[in-house]
């Protein structure tokens, strides 16, 4: 089976906000609801001052604390290692979101069930295309893929720039950052 991850180059990204956008639209939220938030990183000192904006999303951990608090099962790994919620299974208790060390889960406006990011991920679609995000970021700062597969986009991408889980490999997560 493949492994789905993502890399995102901060180094490219402008913080445009069009991934969020793009998700949002894709999983219809509300205008303040998103999967996506980003933090602001300012390094340097005058006149060498540089400023990075950091998307921030579900990192589909291997070992996802999420999953492991989950009293319903909702929350699961698919055999492709991407980070899932059962929809018809979450009680809206919320212990997932306290477990999740990147605080970035949320309670969906309509239904009360806890959401994220899921990379654009149906059950029913098989091979998956890039999520939202990907496709519509205009810098190219992201790259979706097989992180098993040497030939990919995204593995050939980590390797080549030297990207690096966030805050090390605490959790072993899938999202990659070139910083």
């Amino acid at each position: 089976m493949a492994r789905y991850g993502m890399l995102i180059n901060t180094k490219r990204c402008v913080g445009c906000y069009a991934c969020r956008v793009a998700c949002q639209n894709k999983n219809s939220l509300a205008p303040k609801e998103g999967f996506i938030h980003f933090e602001q990183l300012e390094t340097g000192t005058f006149p060498e001052v540089r400023y990075e904006a950091i998307p921030m999303q579900c990192m589909h951990c291997e070992d996802a604390p999420c999953q492991h608090v989950c009293p319903t099962g909702a929350t699961y790994t698919n055999a492709d290692g991407v980070v899932l919620v059962g929809a018809e299974k979450c009680i809206g208790c919320k212990y997932c979101m306290v477990a999740c060390p990147y605080s970035v889960r949320m309670v969906e406006h309509e239904t009360g069930i806890v959401e994220k990011c899921r990379f654009c991920w149906s059950d029913e679609m098989g091979e998956p295309n890039n999520p939202s995000c990907v496709a519509t970021c205009i810098a190219h700062a992201r790259i979706f893929g097989d992180l098993d597969d040497p030939e990919s986009d995204v593995a050939q991408a980590i390797a080549e720039l030297d990207a690096q889980p966030i805050a090390g490999d605490l959790t072993k997560t899938k999202i990659f950052y070139v910083r």
